[in-house]
């Protein structure tokens, strides 16, 4: 092991004062105290980003069905490997019940198709863009070799594309014209990638997304967001809730224009060239309307039972505290058994569970005493209005129920300690100034492909301390790791398990300890506030 020691991080020191009031007046001091954060502003979370209104009336909630995304199916399964097909193309839908939307889809469908994979199992994904613009995935989550990690400029380039090799159009998202940033790495591919996911990880939620520079956060809001479940043996051994009572359930915000299609305060609607979006909407776009998968305030029918609900935020920038309350105002549990990376090692019950953009909870609640024919709702403690409502079970008939949710999950969870760590690195992230324009910096830096931010050794344990201004959801690319503290004290209830978003509420302080193992080469870790990451809150971490 080498010498423990305390870095300051790979980028440079943290911003004046007179960078940090770039947005919104003071928003970046209230982080100034590293750890000593401020325990009020954590206590009483704010909203961060502006809420788009939309501009064609909105159906009564609970009247749509709910969807389940439809399982892709292999084209083959020869040499040991699933290989799997998917065309990123435009089309129009029904969102809102008899209006019509058109939508940038992986596959037709929003969300995309599920893949379903087998832990230790090889999947290869070919990928053909045949939308106007450039695309990049990234397996969110996913223990990844970095060719397919989907790294920003590694881009598929649509068919009328100009060659970009070793470049791309570089504005994070500024007021003003972009600017332009060579990547000498970049590996750019003309209409189609394989994406090659070795499966090598505990089974768990992943969800695939688009990454492309500067315009994540359009692309993600345009449809091209999908689900990937990893299963293994072991899991389904534990006798937890499966087949029709196991629910995938991807959250998003959305606002629609008067002709139904999508509202977002694009700089350029085209996506091409400007990156960025309007003035007020520079803290994160937030839509007025709950969609989960895909459908408005949406219905289930159920049995009076136990059912697992693996839940995903892909909003942009929406934060939700989630709660199951029945027609009589009786709150029911949320069983926590997994995170973002897996099986907890034992259940924790919430009365309220908070989920920030991109984190992943897996629990169960147990509609057995609910009597039938009444209603269990899903609501969102950090709305107002329409937003407060996510989506209702209706409870349709008693059945026998065989299914648990034994005391012991998982006997494999890392047990790092702090005195593993060879090294103790320090991040803020906090709004300034970037090239003369707004924008959302890590230690005082915006992103650039071409630097090296941060580099770790192979199987090196560090600590990180990230510290935040507003509400940052930070994700590591790659990695799991565990939340060692929040401001100092133990972490929260929620932070259990194995991770890869951590939510930095505002004002606040967080710890967090991983161990940089799986592959050499270049990642990211970054803000998944989708507008935060597009305006330049991005670094490089390279493993070597």
């Amino acid at each position: 092991m080498g010498e423990r020691h305390v870095e300051r991080s790979g980028l440079a020191r943290g911003l004046g004062r007179r960078q940090v009031l770039g947005i919104g007046g003071a928003l970046g001091l209230t982080a100034v105290g590293g750890l000593a954060a401020s325990a009020a502003l954590s206590r009483h979370p704010a909203v961060t980003g502006t809420v788009l209104h939309s501009a064609v009336p909105l159906p009564p909630a609970f009247q749509v069905p709910l969807p389940l995304p439809a399982v892709l199916a292999p084209v083959s399964r020869t040499g040991g490997v699933d290989r799997y097909e998917i065309t990123q193309r435009e089309v129009t839908m029904e969102i809102l019940p008899g209006v019509r939307t058109p939508m940038w889809t992986y596959g037709g469908t929003f969300p995309g198709p599920t893949i379903e994979s087998r832990r230790g199992r090889p999947v290869t994904v070919t990928h053909r863009n045949d939308l106007p613009v450039p695309t990049v995935v990234h397996l969110h989550g996913g223990r990844t070799p970095a060719a397919s990690d989907g790294y920003p400029t590694d881009l598929v380039l649509p068919r009328s594309w100009p060659d970009t090799a070793h470049g791309t159009h570089a504005g994070h998202g500024g007021n003003g014209p972009g600017h332009a940033m060579r990547d000498p790495r970049a590996v750019q591919t003309r209409r189609t990638r394989d994406y090659t996911f070795p499966m090598d990880q505990r089974p768990t939620l992943l969800w695939y997304h688009d990454h492309r520079m500067d315009f994540t956060a359009p692309a993600i809001w345009r449809g091209l967001a999908g689900l990937h479940i990893v299963r293994d043996g072991a899991e389904e051994s534990l006798g937890l809730p499966s087949g029709p009572r196991e629910l995938p359930l991807m959250i998003a915000d959305r606002a629609f224009a008067a002709d139904g299609s999508l509202a977002y305060p694009s700089l350029d609607p085209s996506l091409r060239d400007r990156p960025g979006v309007r003035e007020p909407y520079l803290a994160g776009v937030l839509g007025d309307v709950i969609l989960v998968n895909g459908a408005p305030w949406p219905v289930h029918e159920a049995d009076a039972a136990k059912y697992r609900l693996r839940i995903l935020n892909a909003s942009n920038a929406r934060h939700y505290e989630l709660e199951a309350v029945d027609d009589d105002g009786r709150r029911l549990d949320l069983v926590q058994i997994g995170a973002d990376q897996g099986l907890l090692a034992a259940p924790v019950a919430h009365g309220r569970l908070p989920i920030a953009p991109a984190e992943r909870y897996d629990v169960v609640v147990d509609f057995s005493g609910v009597p039938v024919g009444n209603r269990v709702r899903l609501v969102n403690r950090l709305g107002s209005g329409r937003t407060r409502e996510v989506m209702a079970f209706r409870i349709a008939r008693k059945v026998t129920d065989h299914s648990r949710v034994p005391a012991t999950l998982a006997k494999d969870l890392p047990n790092w300690r702090r005195s593993d760590a060879v090294r103790v690195r320090d991040f803020s992230f906090r709004a300034g100034r970037m090239h003369g324009d707004h924008g959302w910096l890590i230690d005082g830096l915006p992103f650039d492909p071409a630097r090296s931010d941060v580099t770790v050794r192979l199987g090196d344990v560090e600590v990180w301390r990230l510290v935040a201004d507003v509400h940052h959801p930070v994700h590591l690319h790659l990695v799991g790791f565990r939340v060692l503290t929040r401001g100092g004290g133990s972490p929260l209830a929620h932070d259990a398990g194995l991770k890869d978003t951590v939510s930095l509420r505002p004002g606040e302080s967080a710890e967090i300890i991983t161990r940089f193992d799986g592959y050499r080469g270049r990642y990211l870790f970054h803000c998944h506030n989708a507008e935060h990451e597009d305006m330049g809150m991005m670094a490089n971490v390279e493993i070597t």
